[in-house]
């Protein structure tokens, strides 16, 4: 009378290694696919799984979301006269209690460029409903000339002055013409994140959204840290 319980279970494991067996073949012909894209371009390809990422970009809120937070597939190289770091991202949180306790995995494609000039913090996404429910307790975000670009997209930073003079007329026709994911500059690097594990192709694109976005900030805004200044004169 043990016999079907330990056929269900048996049917469960092998399912189970099935699955792993799966998803470590998928994750072996994605690395393949990193690697030659990387050579194509002579970019430098590691597999390798790397931890501790909000300890590297301690200013990128989404490295600081969940657990079990970790990169690979990391690609760095140059991309539109700016340095570029591009990788898969992986991190997971859990609702629920006792039996009914779930899992969600959150894996994304993070594509950052890397200017000859310092950044201030800005984040730009898409613009949800719940944002715009907030904007009536008064809890907004910075809004533009253009009511189709705030609309669509959402933008915050501590210095008002330095989102406007990010988001010109021009970065914002630009911007309306794609779809740009998520958005967010510390004060050295712009992160785009793909709220999706992309093919490797998408890197370009991506990449192309972050260098106009960089190429677009006026002259005036590309302030010279103090450590780069010349000294004084005598």
């Amino acid at each position: 009378m043990f016999a079907v319980p330990f056929l269900f279970f048996g049917v469960f494991l092998a399912v189970i290694v099935v699955i792993a067996l799966v998803g470590h073949a998928q994750a072996g012909v994605r690395r393949e696919r990193f690697a030659a894209f990387a050579a194509e371009r002579g970019w430098h390809y590691s597999a390798a799984t790397e931890r501790g990422l909000e300890d590297r970009y301690p200013e990128l809120d989404l490295f600081r979301r969940g657990s079990n937070r970790y990169g690979g597939n990391f690609l760095t190289g140059s991309a539109a006269g700016h340095a570029l770091t591009a990788f898969d991202y992986h991190y997971q949180t859990s609702s629920g209690s006792g039996k009914n306790r779930s899992t969600q995995h959150h894996r994304f494609t993070v594509v950052m460029l890397q200017p000859a000039f310092p950044l201030k913090p800005l984040a730009i996404r898409g613009e949800h409903v719940f944002d715009r429910l907030t904007a009536a307790f008064g809890w907004d975000d910075i809004d533009f000339e253009s009511g189709e670009f705030s609309g669509k997209y959402h933008v915050s930073s501590p210095d008002r002055r330095w989102a406007f003079d990010v988001i010109t007329a021009r970065t914002m026709a630009f911007l309306l013409d794609r779809e740009a994911g998520s958005m967010q500059m510390d004060h050295v690097r712009l992160m785009l994140s793909l709220r999706q594990v992309s093919d490797p192709s998408e890197i370009l694109p991506a990449s192309d959204t972050a260098a106009g976005l960089l190429d677009g900030i006026p002259d005036y805004a590309r302030i010279t840290p103090p450590s780069l200044l010349p000294p004084p004169l005598p």
